[in-house]
């Protein structure tokens, strides 16, 4: 079997990824003085099992040390705790840390020495970093009793830093083939004009097997490499997906086991990728975006233990061939012929004297930057629950659940020349076949022509596809499994209670964030669109980061929307550019504001704040200069308004203006943060202006918003808009308005998201839980009663009335409306932090029990570490049980109808020595407000199943 067929082993290791830091991945392209590319440790325990076999670096307290946004990759391990856990004794509190930094030859290159503080961040501030060295680092914590508390050590490499020397190569298009008549063939107008997947190698000797090596790869497309016949990486669709016309990531990888003494080969499959295949929707621009080829690019460092090296590089002197994959394209799908396997083309000993000279395409290697972010991997397995023959005759898989990927199809005695075709869709219509019609243009169509072996494999190399069934045609025999594939952000929350219905909601919105992070935050998966649109990630990021750590993700996608503003200082719809150059909407360009924002309010780094604060600037600049009055009525893009929204139409101009006064008070507090006090006092200022115009304009003197929709309510009591005597007010408006709805949610894309919280701080947990419980048209739970696995567009992507909404933009795999996930965090499980705090430093648990739950519980690994609240209610008892991180305190609420009576751990409150009773709050005295330290507790109090709203 070649390189393009047979299964791809776990083997390279990755230099730039997790514990093994490339640190060029903190200043891309090595523009920014090596000083500050390291900027942040923070120290976290490996898990006992299933961590990643290519991390380097253990200690005694069995932990490592984190670099900027990443973690060590625990493939089935629970989520990484801080080096804070050592800090055992409840109430323990981190009092001093110190940070070393060694070279390769132990020598010094920074040591803070002892530092009194309870900081969790250490800025770099040693000597300059060499390229291509590794380095060792450790951390030390003492704990308020000034005892050891812990130790770790682990280590990184930098990378290039600028020292290329490759060349861009691919196919000699001077070498043109011979061109025939057309006849009829198996193509579609679509892909007959895609190109085959070049295949590239290089021979090279050594005279012996090197001390280290280390291969640094980029692509100008998409590309798997193999260093003699093994692939380096068990990451997909490498280099992902960036705005290319600023940025082309590279990755480093270890590969020093691959190499030998002899020949040894370089051999890599190329394709289009985002670079020249088809992306977006638009029919004017579907291809060829960013370059009509694909290209690609290494350089491998070979280094001897007598300190010589070498250097191979991409140049003319690579070999280039067609090999199995006729196409291979995103939306299109993949045409793989096995029967033009070259059999050990990507091995030493092999004749290429047939091959073609590679092509140099180009020199310039000025916007190479290090990969920043996880890459994409397959990372689920799913077998086909059920196969029958549909009314085609053909054969159907059903996956069990809509997922993104591809598929792994085994093929039993086909003879050479059998043509077998995949199609994929998320639904099937009401004859029993595949729903193709909202696919649009994507044709999400894999060919596999058999070579003629007793068992075949095959599973497409560079395309992806959003799925629940797949149509087998052409063969009988066969088996199918769907493979799952996603940024590999950690997995870091967990959300479960006593109602299968919510449990099942909760994973469709966990599996809608698998299938749409996918190297950037994108709208679907499945049509001729896929595109990362800024107001659904802003909307459902406080969600995605209740379940899997998303800092490194979403920094990487921002230099993406940084790139895409305009000159007057317009953020755009969508991240990379293409498609619409328009300047952003209200909600969608003030993303590139509420992002970096809410970054640093969830993880505590500034980094992407200071990165991102210019360009907050200028946005709001934008529209106060076309918006005089304050009230945004131009210059606002496509304007989208509450997107999707059912029943209801809350005013565009209400919405942009509420959006105006909200990313002016966020640039204000961005600037407080960076220092910027004028800056910030100019902010504050405008914010408040904006609120005052959107009071007069908008808001009558009984407190009802023009539209008087629940989104209008939503945004001026979450921004603050209104003014402190008709806050109330307008609470009990919104509060009708469900009731008058039948407890039904009237929101889009922009209110959904602040629902339920909203709801809840008004004293109106009860319809919060109504909304959530609401099983009929429009809710969240009428999808997952249609046998939902994902969330749906929109509220009426299917009705047992109407069918299929329209075609034209249907996805079933879309996770905006999944923005209720955050509540069920924060709200029903109650684990938040305080309106000033950063980084979990004030912690909040305040569980929110009601509905028909009579349990609930949330694990959610913070920025000061792993959180838990768990409650049920038996009988007369509520027991809540809370861990609350080392080195951290929260303010606990007990739910509760008598304060009086609340114990922890069958002990009188009074006589706990780490809780502290603040008071009571809630309606009616519904809960008891306590000061709690560092610890793992349980609670139980009474309560009463009339409790009031809390």
């Amino acid at each position: 079997m070649s390189s393009d067929d047979k299964p791809r082993p776990e083997i390279g290791q990755p230099v730039d990824h997790f514990g093994n830091v490339e640190v060029t991945s903190a200043h891309p392209g090595g523009n920014v003085p090596p000083e500050t590319a390291l900027k942040t440790f923070r120290p976290v325990a490996i898990p006992s099992k299933g961590s990643d076999p290519t991390h380097a670096g253990t200690a005694s307290v069995r932990s490592v040390l984190r670099t900027p946004h990443r973690t060590p990759r625990p493939r089935r391990a629970r989520p990484p705790a801080r080096l804070a856990a050592a800090l055992r004794r409840a109430g323990a509190r981190q009092r001093a840390y110190r940070v070393v930094v060694r070279d390769e030859g132990g020598r010094v290159a920074w040591d803070t020495g002892r530092v009194e503080s309870a900081r969790q961040r250490a800025g770099y501030a040693g000597e300059p970093l060499r390229p291509r060295t590794r380095y060792t680092w450790s951390a030390e914590v003492w704990d308020d009793a000034e005892e050891p508390a812990g130790r770790a050590e682990s280590w990184f490499e930098t990378g290039l830093m600028g020292g290329w020397r490759a060349s861009w190569i691919g196919v000699d298009e001077t070498v043109l083939p011979v061109f025939d008549p057309p006849v009829d063939d198996d193509l579609t107008a679509n892909t007959r004009r895609l190109s085959y997947c070049p295949h590239l190698r290089r021979s090279f000797g050594l005279a012996r097997r090197p001390e280290r090596a280390r291969i640094y790869a980029s692509a100008q497309g998409v590309y798997r490499l193999y260093v003699n016949g093994v692939a380096v990486t068990d990451a997909e669709l490498q280099p992902g997906w960036t705005d290319y016309r600023h940025r082309i990531p590279y990755h480093a990888h270890d590969v020093t086991g691959l190499l030998r003494e002899g020949e040894n080969v370089l051999a890599v499959v190329l394709a289009d990728g985002w670079w020249s295949g088809f992306v977006g929707f638009d029919p004017r621009r579907a291809g060829k975006l960013y370059g009509d080829a694909p290209a690609f690019l290494a350089q491998l460092h070979v280094d001897h233990d007598d300190g010589s090296g070498e250097v191979i590089v991409t140049d003319g002197a690579w070999r280039e061939s067609r090999g199995t994959l006729r196409y291979s394209d995103l939306l299109m799908g993949e045409y793989h012929d096995a029967r033009e396997r070259r059999d050990g083309w990507d091995l030493p000993g092999f004749d290429d004297s047939a091959w073609t000279p590679a092509a140099v395409t180009g020199g310039d290697t000025s916007l190479l930057t290090a990969a920043r972010a996880q890459p994409v991997r397959v990372l689920a397995d799913l077998p086909a629950e059920r196969t029958w023959r549909g009314p085609d005759g053909h054969l159907i898989a059903d996956l069990g659940q809509n997922m993104v990927g591809r598929v792994r199809l085994t093929v039993r005695g086909a003879a050479r020349g059998t043509r077998i075709r995949l199609r994929h869709a998320e639904m099937l219509d009401q004859d029993g076949r595949l729903y193709l019609a909202n696919l649009r243009r994507a044709e999400a169509t894999d060919v596999y022509v058999c070579a003629g072996e007793p068992e075949e494999v095959y599973e497409p190399a560079f395309t992806f596809h959003g799925f629940r069934y797949v149509e087998v045609a052409g063969w009988d025999d066969v088996e199918v499994t769907g493979r799952a594939m996603h940024s590999d952000t950690p997995w870091t929350g967990e959300f479960t209670c006593d109602d299968a219905m919510v449990n099942r909601l909760h994973e469709n919105i966990r599996w809608g964030q698998r299938g749409n992070f996918l190297s950037v935050p994108t709208d679907c998966p499945q049509r001729d669109e896929r595109l990362g649109w800024l107001a659904d990630a802003q909307v459902f990021l406080p969600t995605a980061a209740r379940g899997a750590d998303v800092a490194a993700f979403f920094a990487n996608w921002m230099e993406d929307v940084l790139a895409g503003q305009d000159a007057d200082g317009a953020f755009p719809d969508v991240a990379p550019l293409v498609c619409l150059t328009r300047e952003g909407a209200p909600a969608w360009g003030d993303a590139g504001v509420i992002i970096p924002w809410t970054l640093y309010r969830l993880y505590g780094d500034d980094r992407v704040l200071r990165r991102c604060y210019p360009a907050m600037t200028r946005w709001v600049d934008h529209i106060r200069r076309h918006n005089p009055d304050l009230i945004w009525r131009r210059r606002t893009g496509r304007h989208y308004g509450d997107w999707l929204q059912i029943g209801a139409e809350t005013p565009r101009e209400v919405l942009a203006t509420a959006y105006f006064a909200r990313s002016a008070e966020l640039t204000g507090r961005a600037a407080r943060v960076l220092g910027e006090h004028e800056d910030a006092a100019r902010h504050e200022e405008l914010a408040a202006a904006v609120r005052a115009a959107f009071a007069r304009e908008f808001v009558t003197e009984d407190g009802r918003i023009e539209g008087d929709t629940q989104t209008c309510y939503l945004l001026a009591l979450e921004f603050g808009l209104l003014p402190e005597h008709l806050r109330d007010a307008a609470a009990a408006h919104l509060a009708r308005d469900v009731e008058k709805n039948g407890d039904h949610l009237t929101t889009g894309f922009i209110g959904v998201s602040l629902l339920c919280p909203v709801l809840t701080r008004i004293g109106r947990a009860d319809l919060a839980y109504a909304l959530l419980h609401q099983e009929g048209f429009p809710g969240w739970l009428f999808s997952v009663k249609q046998g939902a696995t994902t969330i749906w567009e929109r509220w009426d992507g299917w009705t047992p009335e109407r069918g299929f909404q329209s075609p034209n933009m249907n996805s079933f795999n879309h996770y905006s409306l999944g923005a209720v996930g955050e509540w069920l965090y924060g709200g029903v499980a109650g684990i938040g932090q305080e309106p000033d705090s950063v980084a979990y430093e004030k912690l909040t648990l305040a569980p929110r029990p009601g509905g028909r739950l009579t349990r609930a519980s949330a694990v959610q690994e913070t920025a000061r570490g792993r959180v838990e609240s768990a409650w049920s209610v038996t009988g007369a008892t509520i027991t809540l049980d809370v861990l609350i991180p080392p080195g951290a305190e929260a303010t606990v609420r007990i739910p509760t109808s008598d304060p009086g009576r609340v114990a922890e751990s069958a002990r009188p409150i009074g006589e706990c020595g780490h809780v502290t009773v603040l008071g009571h709050a809630g309606q009616g005295d519904g809960a008891l407000v306590c000061a709690v330290a560092s610890g793992r507790y349980r609670f139980t109090a009474p309560w009463a199943a009339n409790e009031p709203p809390l």
